[in-house]
């Protein structure tokens, strides 16, 4: 596997300084802003824009996305995600997959899956019914995959019923690979897994 250069980038390419030498990057609407615009044509612009933005500076990852459900006013990142809606997000989240994939960057939709909050999020276990899970978050996620075929899944930092996400053989094999066709890098967040 070759090396690869990532960037988080939900709201345009995070560079981070580097020995003296600050980078600038776009600062592009927020995601929460780009879903009431209820356009995908102009969020697949907004991505294609993205994505030749991370190309310029050697990314070949963006770790965007982020697509999880607004589900509680006091998660610290809703702003970061779409909304509440599972098929305005995944709508939403396939096209700006789309324009960034276009560009020659891969995208990674994010935070899979059912990380709708902050607080304890490295451990908390989201326990929720299988018809929940698949009518509120995985959705949004599937129809990105089906839609967009993105190169990369971020997994999240949380359990889903018992098990954490990135070690969940049933999210990661059962579902995203063999239901819904995924054949990319699957990764863990930072730091996320043993």
């Amino acid at each position: 596997i070759p090396s690869i250069v990532t960037a988080d980038g939900p709201s345009g390419v995070r560079i981070e300084p580097y020995q003296g030498r600050w980078w600038y990057a776009t600062a592009f609407p927020a995601p929460v802003m780009l879903a009431a615009s209820w356009n995908p044509e102009v969020v697949e612009v907004v991505g294609r824009a993205m994505g030749e933005e991370a190309r310029e500076y050697g990314v070949d990852i963006l770790l965007a996305p982020g697509v999880n459900i607004h589900r509680h006013p006091l998660c610290g990142r809703n702003f970061e995600y779409y909304s509440e809606d599972p098929l305005l997000s995944g709508v939403i989240g396939a096209a700006f997959v789309k324009g960034v994939q276009s560009a020659g960057v891969g995208a990674t939709p994010k935070h899979f899956a059912a990380n709708e909050q902050e607080v304890n999020r490295f451990v908390v276990d989201t326990i929720v019914s299988e018809r929940a899970l698949r009518e509120i978050y995985l959705k949004p996620f599937e129809i990105i995959v089906r839609e967009a075929k993105p190169w990369a899944i971020m997994g999240a930092y949380n359990k889903l019923n018992g098990k954490y996400c990135t070690q969940n053989e049933w999210l990661l094999t059962k579902v995203l690979r063999e239901e819904w066709g995924f054949n990319g890098i699957a990764m863990t967040d930072w730091f996320a897994g043993d």
